[in-house]
């Protein structure tokens, strides 16, 4: 049968107390009525880690979910299963190319196709507030419009191959201290003109599926909850006001309340069956405390996310589904969004690309030349389906010797120990010894073991303990480091010395703040001047979290003697003195950017900046590659003749970034956020909570806002970009259209030699002596590709809603009467042209939301 899903408006639904339509039943109604009360209970719960649980008798198989938002992880922990690893998503935010959105939203679905997934976990539109966030690549932009526009086309295009995207994390949360308790303090028209802004074009455009609910809580000056029982911000504002048909989904081991979410508007909490909903949701429906009216509309969300995807026998998908998936071309379009995502911050009188016949020798150097850091920590991991070699792809693309060489340190924590090459385990064998221990300290059982991530998974419910044993072979001369990281209840032994013991328990809490990703190592220093052995003997915690498999973890470490940093720079600046052509890659690496922990610092790590400095000194035909996702200090930008920001391009990397400095591909990148030049320029440096609360002092001045408000200026302004070719942009002008929007049109001609993209930005300035508004804001923004020589007019829409704000004491959208500049050019702080609008005044409650027309 085929069912009509659309909900009529919020203003056509009226809501109980509870948050449920009363006037209109909903579509699929008559399936929940088959349902019996436990199984209504069951179907918002979680029935794994990533699957809900199954309703045979009314045809509804189970809903797979899987973590983005770099790629499609799938539900497996078969480490043979690998996914097609994307580009961080500020670099797809980094192209301002919205067919792009769509072509990477097409990618989502197919790849969760391919895994068998329903959901992806993704996109995350949460706001870059502050350069040092944890989880500052996972987003898109530290504007809301752009982060809006490109979000919109992901997840349009996505669903319309009928996958679900589950936008996240509702709402402000933008740090990752303390991220599952401190409440973040922002005024009710921050909120509405900045954190929610992109929430709701996703859901009024791109009718977004579902919709994932923050650790966080959130003080709107009104309301103080977690964001999970905001009863105000969950239901009154995302499903009544805006009319948001789906399924809100928790964060997962977020919810901390029975009756709280459940009246809050969370409609599936995950992971289960256990935890808070799992063990007293049933109860408390049939004591009355949580009506069963609440319950029936969340299992009515559920119904209709599995009829969208697929998963209702008989069930016609809601306008979904529509076909075959398109043949999609995966390492071709990753290659291509990531080269083309590239930033051009400098470009000395166009010393890039250069001509292959004009390059012979290659120095590739820097830390991240031997290992490129293409993809962040946290849950936006994938196994990549390839991994490329960047010296490989230099030769390919140059045809050119290469040479590799380290040149600086940059990882603070020592490297995995190989058990296969240097271990061997207390019976002689090579390896580990890896022993299970119950309550009392008796052997379950015993392995040994050659290979070793770090993990063991799936640990059975009877162990408490995992005890790892082995010899270490110190065969070179000098100083090693020999350890063990680990987390919970633990004694480390290393050379008969005990390094660190514990003896608190942990569960949960240690997946949700990423100190089991890169737990801090207890080491021993030995200095050797003959080959020696030193024994290794490290009883770990078997943690069993609720929500999530069991495991135990402990990385075994290993830092040999090696070539000092001196000597590394040395040999680095000799290599780059006998090159053509010296690429310096530095950037970060998943120590530094990851969920779980934000950075302390803007500063590269180790002696990376010392080596850019000396390589350009020996050789000024030199390039340097920032391999970072967030922004880091440049303190030489200005003394290089070329520098290019690399992001995190998963898989494709190498190859693209080789396309990029080759002139295959054209670096049409613009940065979605701004470049400091100093730290203490930066206007939020950190979002640590002051007794758990984070305060939201900038209001709606976030990210380049608050630079123009404060007169500072950074290293490279919002926007800026330049690529391998030159544009010349004439006056601009404009045309008002009935519904309020602007057309900005800007001739814009190519004066290079090279076709290239242009991005024209416009952003709004609001009348003399508006109160409190921001000094510009993006307003819209257009791309066009251009032959070298040609000149075309670009057309950018300033939609209506652009020049809003939020009038707190009306409780609604106003337009301030008055004369808006309009200003356009090539980034924030390069306007080439201004044109004046005259807008009418429209009272508080009739502007229009976010990219309406009429």
């Amino acid at each position: 049968m085929s069912l009509d899903t659309a909900q009529p408006p919020a203003a056509d639904r009226p809501a109980t107390p509870g948050g449920v339509a009363t006037r209109t039943e909903h579509p699929l109604a008559a399936l929940r009525r088959q349902l019996s009360l436990e199984e209504k209970v069951r179907l918002v719960v979680g029935a794994g880690l990533w699957s809900t649980t199954p309703v045979p008798h009314i045809g509804l198989r189970a809903l797979h979910l899987s973590d983005g938002p770099a790629g499609v992880r799938g539900v497996s922990d078969d480490p043979a299963e690998t996914s097609a690893s994307f580009p961080a998503p500020s670099a797809l935010a980094a192209t301002w190319d919205r067919d792009l959105a769509d072509e990477v939203g097409a990618l989502f679905a197919a790849e969760a196709r391919r895994h068998g997934v329903d959901v992806v976990l993704a996109p995350q539109v949460n706001l870059q507030r502050t350069p040092v966030a944890g989880r500052h690549f996972e987003c898109y932009s530290e504007d809301p419009l752009l982060t809006g526009d490109i979000a919109v086309h992901v997840v349009r295009s996505a669903q319309d191959r009928g996958v679900g995207m589950c936008v996240k994390h509702f709402v402000a949360n933008d740090s990752e201290t303390q991220r599952t308790s401190y409440l973040a303090r922002v005024d009710e028209r921050t909120l509405r003109e900045v954190y929610l802004a992109p929430f709701e074009r996703l859901v009024h455009e791109a009718r977004a599926w579902s919709v994932m609910g923050a650790y966080s809580g959130v003080d709107d000056g009104t309301t103080a909850a977690p964001v999970l029982e905001h009863r105000p911000l969950l239901t009154e504002v995302l499903k009544d006001e805006w009319g948001f048909d789906g399924v809100v989904v928790s964060d997962w081991v977020a919810t901390k309340s029975v009756a709280g979410a459940a009246e809050g508007g969370l409609d599936l909490q995950m992971p289960g069956p256990d935890g808070v909903w799992g063990d007293g949701l049933l109860d408390a429906v049939r004591s009355g405390e949580v009506s069963e009216a609440v319950l029936d509309d969340k299992v009515d969300r559920l119904l209709l996310l599995a009829q969208r995807v697929g998963a209702l026998e008989g069930v016609e998908p809601a306008g979904a589904l529509r076909g075959l998936l398109d043949r999609v071309d995966v390492r071709e379009t990753l290659r291509r969004l990531v080269g083309r995502s590239m930033v051009v911050l400098r470009d000395d009188e166009g010393s890039l690309p250069l001509a292959a016949d004009d390059v012979r020798r290659v120095a590739l150097l820097g830390p991240n030349a031997v290992a490129p850091f293409v993809q962040g920590g946290g849950s936006g991991y994938v196994r990549p389906q390839r991994h490329g070699d960047l010296a490989e792809a230099a030769r390919d693309a140059f045809g050119a010797e290469v040479t590799v060489h380290a040149g600086a340190v940059s990882r603070l924590l020592p490297p995995a120990l190989d058990l296969a090459a240097r271990c061997t385990s207390p019976a002689g064998e090579p390896g580990a010894l890896v022993e299970l221990l119950d309550e009392q300290g008796a052997v379950i059982s015993a392995t040994t073991v050659t290979q070793w991530s770090g993990w063991l998974r799936d640990v059975p419910a009877q162990a408490h303990a995992v005890r790892l044993r082995t010899t270490v072979a110190l065969d070179e001369p000098g100083r090693h480091e020999v350890g063990v990281g680990t987390v919970g209840r633990h004694r480390i032994v290393v050379g008969g010395e005990v390094l660190s013991t514990a003896e608190g328990l942990v569960g949960a809490e240690v997946i949700l703040d990423s100190s089991v990703n890169a737990p801090v190592p207890a080491t021993l220093v030995v200095e050797t001047l003959v080959p020696t052995t030193v024994e290794l003997d490290a009883t770990v915690q078997a943690v069993h979290p609720v929500g999530y498999a069991s495991f135990a973890r402990a990385e075994l470490v290993h830092r040999t003697p090696g070539t000092s940093p001196d000597e590394l720079l040395a040999d680095a600046v000799r290599a780059a003195a006998a090159a053509d052509l010296a690429v310096v890659v530095v950037g970060t690496n998943e120590e530094i950017e990851s969920e779980g922990y934000d950075r302390t610092s803007l500063a590269l790590p180790g002696t990376q900046d010392q080596l850019v400095k000396e390589v350009v000194a020996a050789n000024p035909r030199t390039v340097v590659v920032v391999n970072a996702g967030a922004p880091v200090l440049l303190p030489w930008l200005d003394e290089v003749p070329c520098v290019v920001w690399a992001w995190l391009g998963g898989q494709e990397w190498p190859e693209a970034l080789a396309d990029v400095l080759s002139g295959r591909t054209e670096p049409a990148g613009r940065l979605p956020w701004t470049l400091p030049a100093h730290e203490s320029d930066v206007p939020v440096r950190d979002a640590v909570p002051v007794d758990g609360v984070v305060e939201y002092h900038e209001g709606v001045h976030v990210g380049y806002r608050s630079w123009l408000r404060l007169g500072r200026t950074p290293a490279a302004p919002f926007g800026h970009g330049l690529g391998w070719t030159t544009f010349e942009h004439g006056a601009a002008h404009a045309t008002r259209s009935a519904d309020g929007s602007v057309e900005v049109v800007v001739p814009v001609r190519n004066t290079g030699t090279r076709a290239g993209r242009e991005v024209v930005q416009v952003y709004v300035e609001p009348p003399a002596g508006s109160p409190d508004r921001p000094v510009r804001w993006l307003g819209g923004f257009a791309g066009t590709e251009v032959a070298a020589g040609e000149q075309q007019d670009v057309r950018v829409r300033v939609d209506a809603s652009a020049f809003r704000t939020w009038d707190t004491a009306r409780g609604g959208w106003a337009v301030p009467a008055g004369t808006y500049r309009l200003h356009a050019g090539r980034s924030s702080g390069d306007l080439r042209s201004v044109v004046d609008v005259a807008v009418e005044a429209a009272p508080a409650g009739t502007g229009q939301p976010p990219g309406s027309t009429t």
